[in-house]
């Protein structure tokens, strides 16, 4: 099968809508009392993201179930994925913050504390935390593979090699010489792991054995680390407009990111061969992988 650029973008679209769908069914509606933070709360999850997260979760559960002989997408995958992206929203809302990144502007639209306020922002954050694991309690899969997905996430939002690790790190390093180690651990926890749970819980959802758990978690791992490779190359590069967030805040803030330690040009070769690592994983798998090979692609040549 010859895999081109329409193909990805109808994956990229559709894979959108039913990430939003699922979404919208599963969210409080704003018009739910207390209003003012569900209003909040759809602020950020509806500003127009790419729904990578769900995207990722939702092939990886479709390549298994294709290997398995099944044909479809596995039901109710979905709410797994709208999860994921109630947690990633979670993090952005935080990560915008005065206390931390303190930015003005998210997907081209006003961040939640700007239009909220910062109090509602910091709980609009937590209620999203919270409804993602009501949701992930509740998803249609065997109890055991249930329990594994919900570990999975969780580890990978967490102080341990995970998101909040990485953030605080991230932090810590701020006006400080950088190395290497230090901005793997900070790229590996901030954003890899989630990516990598999105890939691994969505396998995990459809019944992958063992093995091909461990494929897909290097292949997260390794496109998880190229898209932030990537994010750092974008913040000096493009202007705000292009990226729908403020430009040059890394530079700014003299934090540890890729370009300031390799270079422009270095860190977009690390950024492919990353992601050559990552497909490579997915051999096994014949054309049944070219959709998350072409996503992996998608997520290095991106431009926002």
């Amino acid at each position: 099968m010859l895999y081109c650029d329409a193909m990805l973008k109808q994956v990229l679209e559709q894979g959108r809508e039913v990430a939003d769908a699922a979404l919208e069914r599963l969210l409080p509606p704003a018009t739910q009392h207390p209003t003012s933070i569900h209003q909040a709360m759809r602020h950020s999850v509806f500003a127009g993201g790419k729904r990578l997260r769900p995207i990722l979760c939702m092939e990886a559960g479709r390549l298994i179930g294709a290997h398995a002989g099944a044909a479809a997408l596995p039901a109710g995958i979905e709410d797994v994925g709208a999860a994921l992206e109630m947690l990633h929203t979670y993090s952005l809302i935080h990560d915008d913050l005065p206390a931390l990144d303190n930015d003005d502007l998210r997907r081209g639209r006003p961040t939640c504390h700007k239009a909220f306020g910062e109090a509602t922002a910091i709980l609009a954050g937590d209620a999203l935390q919270t409804q993602a694991y009501e949701v992930l309690a509740q998803i249609q899969c065997p109890a055991e593979a249930r329990v594994a997905i919900i570990r999975e996430i969780a580890h990978a939002t967490g102080t341990i090699d995970g998101m909040i690790g990485g953030q605080v790190v991230d932090l810590e390093a701020e006006h400080k010489k950088p190395d290497l180690a230090t901005l793997e651990y900070i790229h590996s926890s901030k954003t890899a792991a989630l990516i990598t749970a999105s890939v691994v819980s969505g396998g995990m959802y459809a019944g992958a054995s063992a093995e091909d758990v461990g494929r897909l978690r290097t292949y997260g791992q390794s496109i998880g680390l190229a898209f932030q490779i990537v994010d750092d190359v974008l913040d000096v590069t493009q202007s705000s407009e292009q990226l729908g967030k403020t430009a040059g805040k890394d530079t700014a803030a003299e934090k540890t990111t890729y370009p300031a330690l390799f270079g422009v040009e270095e860190s977009i070769h690390r950024a492919d061969a990353l992601v050559d690592r990552g497909c490579a994983q997915l051999d096994k798998f014949g054309e049944r992988a070219e959709t998350l090979k072409g996503l992996a692609r998608f997520l290095v040549e991106r431009k926002s």
